[in-house]
C-alpha cells in the first residue's frame, strides 16, 4: 500500500488478497474478484466445480483406457496339444487380474483423490492440509457403503450375485479397515499429532505387501488341494476358463466366427420375418452377443459408465427397442448357443473338463404337456464329476401362464447326492377346464454358492401347457424358410397350437414359383398326420442339388382341408426359398464383415488421433440412432473437455505407456484446479474443508465409480468386478494417498529442522473412527448375506436387500452428520 497525495495504491497482490477466500487456492482466483457479489461468486465455483468434474470423469476415462490397453498385454506361449502338428500357440496375459485391480486399476479410479492429497501437502510447502486427507476418508465412507448398497438392490430379487474370489475379498476386505485403523495408531497412539519418516514409511509400503499377499490368495498357493483346473492367466478365471470352449465358436484367433453368422441367420427364420431384419441389424446381434461373453474388467466398467453417463462412445453395442426385443427373443431362445447339434456348430462340448468338474442341466429345453395330465415331468442330469453332492434351485418364471392360475409356482433347493445322475422334477399344472390357448412358463436352474459345478447349456426350461379340450389349430411355423440346395431334404414345419385332443390330419400341396418341381425339388401333395397329443410334425420334401450356379429360387407349400374338428391358422402359406451354396457362404461372409466393424468399434484401443477427435465432436461418439435426449444434453455439457481431453495420444502408442503419463499429467492440473475450486466453494460457503472434502468432492471424485459398479453388477455374474474391488481401492487410497505424501513430507520435515511431520489428528482421526466403526458393520453385513441368507452378497428376497440398502445408506448419512457436527464443534472429538 502507498499512499501519494493524500490517494491510497494498492499493489496486485494486496488486491487480490483483499476479498473474502482469496488465499484458500493454489493458483485461483486469476483475476480480482473484490467487486463480485458473494452469491455470484458461490454460484460461479459451484457450477465450476461441478463442471470440472465432469472433465475429471472424461479424463478418467481417458485414463482407464491406457490402463486397460497396458494390463491387458498378452504373450505367444505353445502347449501341447492334441492336433496333428502336437502343439498350439495360445494367448496369455502379463498381467494378472488381482495385481491389476490393485495397482493401476485402483490408481486409475481413485487418481483424484490420491493426487489431490499428494497436490495439497506440496503446494502447502510439505505441511499438512486438510482436503486431501478428508476427501479419502470421504470417498472409501460413499464406496463403502453407498456403492455398495446400490448394487445390492439393482438385483432382480430372483437372483443373487455372489464375490466369488473369497480369499481375495477377505485381504481386501481387511485391509480396507485395518489401513484407517493404522492411520488412527500412529496419530492418536504412537506420535500424537506428528507422522515419523518410519510410520509414514510402513504406510506405503503397506501397499506392495497388500498386493503381495492379494495375489498369493489369488493364486491359491498356500493350500495343499489342487485346482480343478490351471488357467496359466488366460485372462479369464476359473470359471470363464471351464467355460471357454461353450463361447469359443463366437470369437475365434480374434476374428468372428463364421458359424456365428450362420446361427444368426438361423435366427431370422426362427423369429419371423415380421422384424424385417437387416445385414447391419444381425451384425449388431452377432457383436451384441460376443460383446455380452467377452470377460470384462473393472476398468471396462468404469470407461462405459463414464461414456454412457457424459454422452460418449458406449463399449457396449446399443440397440434400439426393435433389435432389443429381438435380442431378447435370441437369448430366450437359446438361439445362438442352442442345444441341437447343427452343421454349424458341436452340441457335444464337454464343459466338464473330461470328468474334472460337475455340469448340470435339463435334458431338454422345452417341454409341453396337456393340461388335463396335470403333471409335467422335467429331467435334470449331471454329467462330469459325480462323486460330489451339488445344491442347485428351481424356480418358475411367469410366461404367458400365469402362476397360482394355470400352473403350481416352485421355488426350491435339490441335490445331487455323490454317484446321483438324473433328477426327475414334478410341476404340478392346474386343469380349470376353461378353454384357453396353449401358454408357456418357465423352469430356471441355478447353482447354490460355493458348489463345484458349472450349469450346462440348458439352464432354463420352456414348458407349454397345451390346452387339450379342443383338437387344436393347424399352421406353419414361420411364413418363410430358407434352406441351402446341398440340405438334401427341406423340412416345413407345422405346429398343432390351442389343443391336442384326438387324432386329425391335414393335407397339403406345392406350387411351383421360380423353382420347378421335378427340377429342383420333389414336390406335390400328401397328407400330414398328428397323433392325439402330438403339437409340431415336419412336411419332408427332397431338395436337388444340381451344383449349378444359380440364383436363389422359390416355391409355396398350402395346407388345407384339416379333419375331426381342426382349424387352420393365419399360416397356411409358406414360401420355402432355395439359396445356392455359394450365395449363402457370401451372405454369411459379408455378415462376418459387418460383424467385425461393430465389433472393433467396441475397443477401447480402436481409436486413431482422427478417430478420437471424431467421437469426441459427436454425440454417442457418431452413433446417432441410438443417442437420447439426456445424451445430446450431456454431450454439449462436456464437448469442450472432450475436445482438449482428444489431444492425448492414443492407446495403441507405447503399450499404453504414453497415453497414461499425458493423461496422468493433465489430472494433476485437473486435480489442482478442482482443489482451488472446492476450497473457495466451502469458504465461501461457510464450510470447513473437511467437510467440504466428505461431502462434496468425494461425491463428484466418486460418482462415476457408482455407475461403474452398477452396471457391472447387473452384467456380470458374479459380485467381484462390482463389490469385490472397492474393498482394495479403499485400501490403496490410504497406502499410495497418504502414505506416498506424508512419506515425502516426513522426510523434507527431518532433514530442513530435524522435527517430525505435524498432522493434527482432531476432525481426520474421528472421521477415520466413525468410517472403520461402519465398515466393520457393512462388511460384517456382507458376510451374512454371503453364508447365511440370501447366499450372496448382491440382490435376493426383495425386503432383506432393501432392509441392506436402507442400513448402509443411513449409516453413511450418519458418518456426514456426525463428522460435520464434530468439525463445527458440536461434538467434542475424544482425540
Amino acid at each position: 500500500m502507498l499512499d501519494v497525495n493524500n490517494t491510497t495504491y494498492y499493489t496486485l497482490n494486496e488486491v487480490r488478497d483483499s476479498f473474502d477466500c482469496s488465499k484458500d487456492g493454489l493458483w485461483l482466483p486469476l483475476i480480482s474478484e473484490f467487486t463480485w457479489h458473494p452469491y455470484a461468486r458461490t454460484a460461479v465455483y459451484l457450477i465450476g466445480l461441478l463442471w470440472c468434474f465432469m472433465g475429471v470423469a472424461i479424463l478418467a476415462d481417458v485414463f482407464m483406457c491406457s490402463i486397460e490397453k497396458i494390463t491387458s498385454k498378452t504373450r505367444i506361449i505353445t502347449i501341447a496339444s492334441t492336433s496333428k502338428a502336437g502343439t498350439e500357440e495360445i494367448e496369455i496375459r502379463v498381467w494378472n487380474d488381482t495385481v491389476a485391480n490393485l495397482t493401476l486399476m485402483a490408481l486409475g479410479s481413485s487418481a483424484p483423490e490420491i493426487l489431490l492429497s499428494i497436490i495439497e501437502i506440496v503446494g502447502n510447502n510439505f505441511n499438512a492440509g486438510e482436503l486431501g486427507p478428508s476427501t479419502i476418508v470421504g470417498s472409501a465412507a460413499f464406496n463403502l457403503l453407498v456403492i455398495t448398497a446400490v448394487c445390492v438392490v439393482v438385483i432382480d430379487s430372483s437372483e443373487v450375485r455372489v464375490i466369488k474370489s473369497v480369499k481375495v475379498f477377505f485381504i481386501t476386505a481387511f485391509s480396507c479397515i485395518f489401513a484407517y485403523i493404522w492411520l488412527i495408531v500412529i496419530l492418536v497412539a504412537i506420535t500424537p499429532d506428528f507422522v515419523d519418516i518410519w510410520e509414514a514409511v510402513i504406510t506405503l509400503l503397506f501397499f506392495p505387501i497388500l498386493v503381495l499377499i492379494a495375489y498369493v490368495a489369488d493364486k491359491d498357493f498356500c493350500s495343499k488341494a489342487q485346482k480343478i483346473s490351471n488357467s496359466m492367466e488366460l485372462g479369464f478365471d476359473d470359471a470363464q476358463t471351464k467355460l471357454l470352449d461353450k463361447y469359443k465358436h463366437l470369437w475365434k484367433d480374434g476374428k468372428v466366427d463364421k458359424n456365428l453368422i450362420a446361427q444368426i441367420l438361423k435366427l431370422e427364420e426362427e423369429i419371423g420375418k415380421s422384424h424385417h431384419l437387416s445385414d447391419e441389424d444381425k451384425a449388431r446381434l452377432a457383436a451384441a452377443r460376443i460383446a455380452e461373453e467377452q470377460k470384462k474388467s473393472r476398468g471396462w466398467y468404469r470407461v462405459n459408465a463414464s461414456r454412457k453417463l457424459f454422452g460418449g462412445k458406449s463399449l457396449a453395442p446399443r440397440l434400439n427397442p426393435q433389435l432389443s426385443e429381438v435380442y431378447d427373443d435370441m437369448k430366450a431362445k437359446d438361439t445362438v448357443i442352442s442345444d441341437q447339434g447343427s452343421a454349424y456348430h458341436g452340441s457335444l462340448v464337454d464343459l466338464s473338463d473330461k470328468g474334472r468338474i460337475a455340469v448340470l442341466e435339463f435334458t431338454a429345453s422345452s417341454v409341453a404337456v396337456l393340461e388335463r395330465e396335470q403333471k409335467c415331468k422335467v429331467g435334470i442330469r449331471r454329467y462330469g464329476k459325480k462323486d460330489n453332492q451339488v445344491a442347485f434351485r428351481l424356480e418358475t418364471i411367469d410366461g404367458s401362464a400365469t402362476a397360482g392360475e394355470d400352473y403350481i409356482p416352485v421355488k426350491q433347493t435339490l441335490a445331487f447326492q455323490p454317484g446321483q445322475t438324473y433328477i426327475e422334477y414334478v410341476v404340478e399344472i392346474i386343469d380349470d377346464n376353461v378353454y384357453e390357448p396353449d401358454e408357456t412358463f418357465f423352469i430356471k436352474m441355478a447353482l447354490e454358492p460355493e458348489q463345484e459345478a458349472l450349469l450346462g447349456k440348458k439352464s432354463i426350461n420352456m414348458i407349454t401347457i397345451i390346452n387339450d379340450d379342443e383338437p387344436g389349430t393347424l399352421e406353419f411355423a414361420h411364413p418363410s424358410f430358407v434352406f441351402k440346395e446341398s440340405v438334401g431334404k427341406a423340412l416345413v414345419a407345422v405346429n398343432r397350437v390351442n389343443g391336442a385332443d384326438g387324432r386329425i390330419q391335414v393335407s397339403w400341396k406345392t406350387e411351383d414359383m421360380t423353382a420347378i418341381n421335378g427340377r429342383d425339388f420333389e414336390g406335390g401333395e400328401g397328407v400330414l398326420v398328428f397323433e392325439h397329443g402330438e403339437i409340431a410334425k415336419a412336411i419332408e420334401i427332397p431338395i436337388y442339388d444340381d451344383q449349378d450356379a444359380e440364383k436363389d429360387e422359390h416355391f409355396k407349400v398350402t395346407l388345407s382341408d384339416p379333419t375331426d374338428g381342426a382349424q387352420l391358422g393365419s399360416k397356411v402359406k409358406t414360401i420355402v426359398t432355395i439359396v445356392n451354396d455359394e450365395d449363402y457362404q457370401g451372405i454369411v461372409s459379408r455378415l462376418v464383415n459387418l460383424t467385425s466393424l461393430n465389433i472393433d468399434a467396441l475397443k477401447v484401443d480402436s481409436a486413431s488421433y482422427a478417430q478420437q477427435f471424431e467421437n469426441a465432436m459427436n454425440v454417442n461418439g457418431g452413433d446417432l440412432e441410438s443417442a437420447t435426449s439426456f445424451d445430446y444434453l450431456m454431450h454439449f455439457l462436456t464437448f469442450g473437455w472432450k475436445i482438449i481431453f482428444a489431444i492425448v495420444p492414443p492407446v495403441h502408442f507405447c503399450g499404453g505407456w504414453l497415453t497414461f503419463i499425458c493423461a496422468l499429467i493433465m489430472m494433476i492440473f485437473m486435480t489442482i484446479i478442482v482443489g482451488d475450486l472446492a476450497s473457495i466453494f466451502g469458504c465461501l460457503c461457510g464450510l470447513e474443508k473437511p467437510i467440504t472434502a466428505i461431502t462434496f468432492v468425494a461425491l463428484g471424485t466418486s460418482l462415476p465409480d457408482l455407475f461403474a459398479s452398477k452396471q457391472a453388477a447387473e452384467m456380470e455374474a458374479t459380485a467381484d468386478n462390482s463389490v469385490g474391488n472397492v474393498t482394495g481401492s479403499n485400501s490403496v487410497n490410504v497406502f499410495l494417498g497418504l502414505g506416498l505424501p506424508w512419506s515425502v513430507a516426513a522426510v523434507y520435515h527431518y532433514v530442513k529442522s530435524g522435527s517430525a511431520f505435524y498432522v493434527p489428528a482432531g476432525a481426520l482421526a474421528f472421521s477415520v473412527l466413525l468410517y472403520a466403526i461402519f465398515a466393520v458393520v457393512c462388511l460384517g453385513l456382507l458376510i451374512f448375506r454371503h453364508y447365511v441368507f440370501p447366499k450372496g452378497e448382491l440382490g435376493g428376497a426383495t425386503w432383506f436387500k432393501w432392509v441392506t440398502f436402507a442400513i448402509m445408506v443411513v449409516m453413511w448419512l450418519l458418518y456426514i452428520i456426525v463428522s460435520s457436527l464434530q468439525v463445527d464443534g458440536k461434538i467434542t472429538s475424544p482425540f
